[in-house]
């Protein structure tokens, strides 16, 4: 874990996809974490990126995890 003035960096981290429940997000419905602060984490046909690259890329997939 990194720490800024004794301060956990990361606050909290989501999980969203689960083996009974899986979130599949087109392009178009990638939104951004608290305002665009943290990211979400996606699991796509060219790998595991975040939510930006993701949209660079113009594809959607399994969107695993939110962080920030």
């Amino acid at each position: 874990m990194k720490y800024v003035n004794g301060e956990s960096v990361i606050h909290e981290l989501t999980r969203v996809s689960r083996p009974g429940r899986r979130d599949y997000k087109g392009t178009a419905y990638i939104k951004p974490v608290i305002g665009g602060l943290g990211l979400s984490i996606l699991t796509t046909s060219k790998g595991v990126v975040s939510h930006k690259k993701a949209k660079e890329l113009g594809i959607g997939g399994e969107v695993l995890c939110t962080v920030w």
